[in-house]
């Protein structure tokens, strides 16, 4: 085999391997952190998500909505803390060993909130995410669409607005 075939081979691969990655992009995906809420698997873009924790204690804040559990303090930062399960208008239950806190952020507003159980990380092609069906999604606007894998269907929630202030 001479430099020119060799070259040439190299070439070949070179753009075998350009192509494929072109077609297997990661902009056509979104990139997940599953989550439970109550009954429903939910999802967040893991870029938002700064840090999984563990409860940790919170000092509850007067004059706040009851999903506001109050602010708690992680390493020296003070975050508002707030609970899904009531946000999303269910009962409360008691923390158990599968709690967690679920610290989001996007742009300068960060948050902490109470998930019942961490489920796994996902990617999710963009073609498989169906946008939200007309008449559910009205009230808060909290839900980016539905995403589909396997025989799974997982709501992807809109991060800037579950951080909304609405108090």
């Amino acid at each position: 085999m001479n430099k020119n075939q060799l070259k040439e081979i190299f070439e070949s691969q070179k753009n075998h391997y350009v192509q494929d990655t072109k077609e297997n992009s990661l902009e056509d995906e979104l990139q997940v952190i599953g989550f439970v809420v109550g009954n429903e698997e939910f999802a967040v873009p893991i870029l938002n998500v700064l840090e999984i924790v563990k409860p940790i204690d919170y000092t509850r804040v007067p004059g706040t909505p009851e999903y506001v559990l109050g602010v708690f303090n992680l390493r020296g930062n003070v975050f508002a803390l707030i609970d899904l399960r009531l946000k999303f208008g269910l009962a409360p239950t008691k923390m158990d060993k599968n709690t967690c806190y679920l610290v989001i952020k996007h742009e300068d507003m960060i948050a902490g909130f109470v998930i019942d159980r961490l489920t796994e990380a996902l990617r999710f092609k963009k073609s498989n995410i169906d946008p939200i069906p007309d008449g559910i999604n009205e009230k808060e606007d909290l839900m980016v669409g539905v995403g589909k894998q396997d025989d799974k269907i997982i709501t992807i929630l809109k991060i800037e607005n579950l951080l909304k202030k609405a108090f």
